[in-house]
């Protein structure tokens, strides 16, 4: 399975603070990603390689946000504190997720600043809610339009999880020795709040661990 991207959620102080404060613990900028109108969300994108991204997203005051699961997830995490939200892998085979899961996948779009409209489907972020060791599930329409274009400098080398491994095998049919491709995955006890606790990254001026 191939991750595709991490979601990290503005603190209190709001996006920009958030953006601010990763960009320059990475050395990078994100880029403004722009609006989530059916779930009422906000994001900015830093592109990483091997087809990865980072967002961090926040909630709009708008209905949709209390409405949509997705907004739902990031307002309860940003008034948690904000920090990571959690960890989404992309299939090659909606239908069969959706299968697995006993549900169908919803669509997801997002104005870009520049009048571009990306789209996808994705599938899981009820599950992510019920217990954050779990990620959700996407896959884009268009791949030419993914957020990862045009990252470089920046590497993912590994996550640490907070969580049971046999849960997450049985939720993505994965076993969790091999759960992503070209990733390192340590599991960490569980001591507080399951979920993802901590993203290595490969930067030009060293690792950084967010």
């Amino acid at each position: 399975m191939r991750l595709d991207h991490l979601s990290y959620a503005a603190g209190p102080d709001g996006v920009h603070a958030t953006v601010e404060r990763l960009s320059a613990l990475l050395g990078a900028e994100f880029v403004d990603g722009g609006i989530h109108p059916r779930f009422g969300t906000v994001n900015f994108v830093l592109p990483l390689e091997n087809d990865r991204y980072i967002e961090v997203v926040d909630v709009l005051d708008h209905p949709a946000s209390d409405k949509a699961p997705f907004g739902q997830a990031v307002r309860a995490r940003k008034e948690m504190g904000g920090g990571w939200l959690g960890w989404v892998v992309c299939v090659r085979d909606m239908a069969r997720m959706e299968q697995r899961l006993g549900r169908e996948a919803v669509p997801g779009n997002r104005h870009r600043p520049d009048g571009v409209n990306i789209t996808w489907r994705q599938i899981g972020v009820k599950g992510l809610m019920a217990d954050p060791q779990l990620p959700f599930f996407i896959k884009w329409d268009d791949e030419t339009q993914h957020p990862s274009v045009g990252g470089k400098d920046i590497r993912l080398n590994a996550l640490e999880i907070a969580g049971d491994p046999v849960r997450v095998t049985e939720w993505i049919g994965h076993p969790a020795d091999h759960l992503l491709d070209d990733l390192d995955v340590a599991w960490v006890g569980p001591n507080g709040q399951p979920g993802l606790v901590a993203a290595i990254f490969q930067t030009p001026t060293g690792i950084v661990r967010l």
